[in-house]
């Protein structure tokens, strides 16, 4: 089968389409084709060694597709059964295997591409807004990237919370796709300063929560954003990690939160997995929350799916789509 790989860590160019030995289930496990694999941000930092793989590697978190065996002791799914997944590594394939009980059912009615572009994404959006801060009526929330694959979902599900949101983006068209999702302002931070204006929309009082997935060239402006006692949740690093700081900062602006979540930890049991999974696929079915597919990339050009992701070039999700040339 094929698979896209790292030998050695670097740019997109490390990355190699090549042949591999097709994986068998073992006990507990089930063998999946892969109809769509989601391209993510964690993608990007293994393959440039931020975040170290045992190499080679096969890249790849998320994805769906068809059961086609398992392994002994597997109830949870059987051969035929539509699913999707995240945390799996190794989904950039044409098959994966993985722990059947990390397997989530994909709804008649949902498509495989959709399935895929929920389940690491949507689950993020899911477990910021719900539970790192559970967004209620009366919160007021930042969201930088708000038209990124994770802004314009987590956008819509703090709007399906009655929270108020502002959204920081780069362009006109992104401050479009944002405003469809729901936002209530949205700030061009490439024209505007962000810390400034939220401050003017918040009456200088602050946001309860933001929630930055840029890291570097945001984080000490978006710790000023906001409102006493507030929380900082910084779960991405688009643009480099955060240097060190000194946590009375947190003290001398206002007694403020600050955390640094990881979806891993927010789907650790089974029941947790299915509640998000549930949830967000009930959403998308009443036409409560709605997916963007941004571009859809044969297996085989995964490079240019990340020079397109990294360069900031994307809005909304990126597939990549073994067998197709």
């Amino acid at each position: 089968m094929k698979a896209v790989r790292i030998h050695t860590t670097g740019g997109p160019e490390v990355l190699r389409h090549e042949d591999v030995p097709q994986p068998a289930p073992g006990p507990g496990q089930a063998a999946i084709r892969v109809e769509a694999a989601g391209v993510n941000y964690i993608d990007t930092y293994h393959r440039s060694g931020l975040y170290r793989l045992p190499l080679p590697a096969t890249l790849g978190q998320e994805g769906a597709g068809t059961v086609t065996a398992t392994g002994s002791d597997v109830t949870a799914v059987r051969p035929g059964d539509r699913v999707a997944w995240t945390g799996i590594p190794g989904s950039y394939a044409d098959y994966v295997v993985a722990p059947a009980d990390r397997l989530v059912s994909v709804p008649n009615g949902l498509s495989l591409e959709q399935a895929a572009a929920t389940m690491l994404q949507g689950m993020t959006a899911h477990y910021l807004a719900c539970a790192t801060y559970p967004l209620g009526p009366g919160d007021t929330c930042l969201v930088h990237a708000a038209a990124g694959g994770v802004g314009l979902l987590l956008t819509q599900i703090a709007k399906l919370r009655g929270a108020r949101v502002i959204g920081t983006v780069s362009t006109d068209e992104k401050a479009r796709l944002a405003r469809e999702a729901g936002a209530d302002h949205v700030i061009r931070y490439t024209e505007q300063d962000f810390e400034a204006d939220v401050k003017r929309l918040t009456e200088n009082r602050g946001v309860q929560v933001v929630y930055d997935s840029v890291g570097r060239t945001t984080f000490e402006k978006s710790l000023n954003c906001l409102a006493r006692r507030g929380l900082l949740v910084l779960f991405g690093q688009s643009s480099g990690p955060v240097p060190p700081f000194d946590p009375q900062v947190l003290n001398q602006k206002g007694s403020l939160f600050f955390t640094r979540p990881s979806l891993v930890h927010y789907i650790t049991t089974r029941e947790e997995l299915l509640a998000r999974a549930t949830e967000l696929y009930g959403w998308i079915a009443a036409g409560k929350l709605t997916l963007r597919i941004h571009a859809r990339y044969p297996l085989g050009r995964a490079a240019d799916a990340h020079r397109d992701l990294e360069g900031r070039k994307t809005t909304g999700k990126l597939l990549l789509i073994p067998g197709e040339r």
